[in-house]
């Protein structure tokens, strides 16, 4: 899918500054609390008030709309440094933006106007509706209907593994205007779904890893969007509406595995320079040596395609090749890396003390989530295949 997003440029001064905020943030407010948060699965409140302040909300929102305007490479750096830390928090702040960014991108004037300065403040917060019990990675099955009544919209139907959906108090939301239509895209439309009566959160999904984020079931029954609340104000156009921000999704997901591969090498690093076997740091023996070099080589490699991606989609290229390379390389390396780290700590990686059990549990979500990583390599191959026809 080709961006229409302009080019966006790149101010090294700016990211510096924000960076080195985000930086002082994270090691005074967020990871000094993440054990007790994620051992408890507590939503952390007061660190997302923070974020707020930060402006993190509006990280990617046009300055006209009250936001900060970051380039993608700057986000992308952003979500790398949360997700060092605790991935969670680079969750509630992803599933935000590319909301918002569907509204940037394909809402009305008048949607941007309402909607774009809530969304930066963190006064609407929320995420996206897509997934149902029976649709995933196909989104043209999805069975939630919306019908026009009059200036409203009724919706009946649910959605699964909904993120900041419990906290939050927005989504857009993908709906079945036409279930009829064929072929079945042209049937589609997306919502800004503020919470109200007949939206309802059926139950908070309990997680192998990625606590402290709530992600739900949501069941809707006889919900009522008035019907300027349609994205772009055309029905038939949300499917394209919600491709249009996979890229930048995948370039997050990107982001945060990268993130959980340095952090699993700096765990592993450390740790293999303080433990001793046999009279010396495990760190001289070259089965230790031999991971520490593949983990910090595939780091390295995760974090120019991860650039790369970034990159591409501030110049407004089309990147979903690119994005789908960074997503599969990126997440695989942080999952290969938390299985080494934990390696490395050997029974102590295997205890909830340590950071290493809780990179090896947020990891695999990345492999699936944002299009699982077989679709990202069908993907690569098509897109391969296309750029460069016999």
């Amino acid at each position: 899918m080709t961006t229409s997003t302009p080019p966006i440029a790149h101010d090294p001064e700016q990211e510096g500054l924000i960076l080195d905020m985000l930086d002082r943030f994270l090691a005074v407010e967020v990871k000094p609390h993440v054990h007790r948060l994620e051992h408890d699965d507590v939503y952390p409140a007061d660190i997302v008030e923070k974020m707020r302040e930060m402006g993190l909300f509006g990280c990617l929102i046009a300055p006209e709309y009250g936001g900060l305007g970051l380039s993608t490479t700057t986000y992308a750096k952003i979500i790398e440094r949360m997700s060092r830390v605790w991935m969670s928090i680079s969750g509630i702040v992803n599933s935000h933006l590319i909301m918002a960014m569907a509204v940037q991108r394909a809402g009305t004037e008048a949607q941007k106007r309402e909607f774009l300065p809530r969304f930066a403040t963190g006064e609407l917060r929320g995420g996206v509706g897509l997934t149902e019990p029976d649709a995933g990675t196909d989104l043209q099955a999805i069975r939630t209907v919306a019908r026009r009544e009059g200036d409203h919209y009724v919706v009946n139907g649910s959605k699964m593994w909904i993120t900041n959906s419990m906290y939050g108090n927005c989504l857009a939301l993908l709906v079945k205007t036409d279930p009829k239509a064929e072929p079945r895209h042209k049937g589609m439309s997306l919502l800004i779904a503020e919470k109200g009566e007949g939206f309802i959160v059926s139950k908070k999904l309990e997680k192998l890893g990625y606590k402290g984020i709530d992600t739900c079931a949501l069941s809707f029954e006889n919900y009522r969007v008035p019907a300027d609340r349609l994205v772009g104000g055309v029905e038939g156009k949300g499917l394209q509406q919600v491709l249009g921000g996979l890229e930048l999704g995948r370039i997050n997901v990107a982001a945060r595995g990268l993130g959980i591969a340095q952090a699993a090498l700096e765990e592993a690093v450390a740790y293999a320079q303080v433990r001793k076997t046999f009279g010396k740091p495990i760190a001289e023996h070259q089965a230790i040596q031999l991971k520490l070099g593949e983990m910090a080589t595939r780091t390295q490699a995760a974090r120019l395609l991860v650039y790369a991606a970034a990159e591409a989609f501030d110049r407004g290229e089309r990147c979903d090749m690119e994005a789908g390379m960074a997503k599969y390389f990126a997440t695989e390396a942080g999952q290969e890396n938390a299985l080494e780290a934990m390696r490395i700590f050997g029974g102590y990686g295997y205890s909830k003390e340590y950071n290493v059990e809780r990179l090896y549990r947020d990891a695999p979500l990345l492999l699936i989530g944002e299009g699982t990583n077989e679709l990202q390599r069908m993907i690569i191959a098509k897109q391969l295949i296309e750029r460069n026809p016999a």
